[in-house]
């Protein structure tokens, strides 16, 4: 098996930045790591990146929806669409994404399962796509938010049935729908709650017992604190939006940093496709980020998902966007990079796999021109993605 050495100018490697590095792939994995960035001289083929170059992990989505197509109306689009046309068009955006850089995604919500079936072809053929870890149907309320997926349950034994189901078909993740949304006409607003407390151990108690994780999309406060108190893995936005604009409890907050519970905040919009966004968020997305700002400055495990998908500024490569986003808010560039690399795998259950540059883990890498240390934007020139170990850009 042919080994490649990666020469590149800096090396971020999930976790500290350093400077030139050369990087060994054989076959699908890292096997050797030099960062003294010596070259080798046993006639081992080089790729030299070139001394502005810099080589990161692949970066992680932990938030995306392959299903949706990104455009004006992706619900009535979906809705209009056959899961044998879908099926190639979710193909297409996970290719969008690969080569943006993103060789991980945790698809939250898709319709009968179809992630699924993407995912088991990436895996026989990697330089397909991503490595999709997927949620299929999301859980929620009769007619509820994003109900057209097919995931409408309710009652404890259903909830817990409905887990079950989806350990049995080989997801990822559960996703349940703790507060209402935007994009389902006739549902709860973002700020109400669609299941209780008890609903919401009642998923997280059997998902526990089966080895999956919870991710819990929560936009009110009372559903993030019913979310935290059942113990998810992941609260999904917590934009904390409210009937009345009140802040949030600060007691909520600090829960929230001193739990282990991530919070997924989704980020990222591409200014190509600049447009309004929804007037719930517009007023308030001040307040919505400086609490974001708040929890990491407390300890929270802040990473970034995009929510791709959802609309015309969220194409399915929108997550560099995001890292750039999060630095803007004041957080260091590093802990930026980490929100989509090595805190991403922590939060997806890759670790050690994913999200690091170190002999062992997948040889998913992506190189851009530039610094991201100090300037989280370079992610966003990219120069080339190589997914398990195969260039694909």
């Amino acid at each position: 098996m042919e080994t490649l050495a990666l020469h590149t100018g800096s090396m971020f490697d999930g976790f500290t930045q350093s400077g030139p590095a050369t990087v060994y792939v054989t076959g699908s994995r890292i096997t050797r790591v030099d960062r003294e960035g010596r070259l080798p001289t046993d006639g081992i083929k080089v790729l030299d990146l070139g001394a502005h170059s810099s080589l990161l992990p692949g970066l992680i989505d932990s938030h995306t929806h392959l299903a949706f197509d990104a455009g004006p109306d992706p619900v009535a689009s979906l809705a209009a669409t056959s899961d044998e046309e879908l099926l190639p068009q979710m193909r297409a955006a996970a290719q969008t994404a690969l080569r943006a850089g993103v060789t991980t995604i945790r698809d939250l919500g898709d319709r009968n399962y179809l992630s699924l079936a993407l995912a088991q072809e990436f895996t026989q053929y990697p330089e397909r796509g991503p490595e999709i870890l997927p949620a299929g149907p999301p859980l929620t309320t009769t007619g509820g938010h994003c109900h057209f997926f097919g995931g409408e349950v309710e009652g404890a034994e259903a909830l817990r049935a409905a887990v079950r189901e989806r350990h049995a078909r080989g997801c990822a993740v559960i996703k349940i729908m703790a507060s209402g949304g935007l994009m389902t006409p006739g549902s709860a607003p973002p700020h109400a709650s669609q299941y209780g407390l008890d609903d919401l151990r009642a998923v997280v108690d059997e998902a526990h017992r089966l080895g999956l994780p919870v991710a819990a999309h929560a936009h009110g406060a009372d559903a993030i604190r019913d979310a935290l108190a059942a113990g998810v893995d992941s609260l999904e936005h917590v934009t904390f939006l409210s009937a009345d604009d009140a802040e949030p409890d600060p007691a909520l907050l600090k829960a929230i940093a001193e739990s282990d519970t991530y919070v997924s905040v989704t980020l990222g919009m591409d200014p190509r496709h600049a447009v309004e966004p929804p007037k719930a968020f517009a007023a308030r997305a001040h307040g919505i980020l400086k609490r974001i700002r708040t929890l990491h400055e407390a300890g929270a495990k802040v990473a970034i998902g995009s929510d791709a998908g959802i609309g015309l500024s969220k194409p399915h490569d929108v997550l560099p966007y995001g890292v750039g986003d999060l630095a803007r808010l004041g957080i260091a560039p590093l802990e930026a990079l980490k929100s989509v690399t090595s805190l991403a795998a922590r939060l997806c259950r890759v670790e050690g796999r994913k999200g690091r540059i170190a002999v062992g883990a997948d040889a998913d890498l992506l190189a851009v021109n530039g610094d991201p240390a100090k300037d989280p934007t370079a992610v966003l020139n990219v120069q080339a993605v190589f997914r398990a170990g195969t260039r694909v850009r």
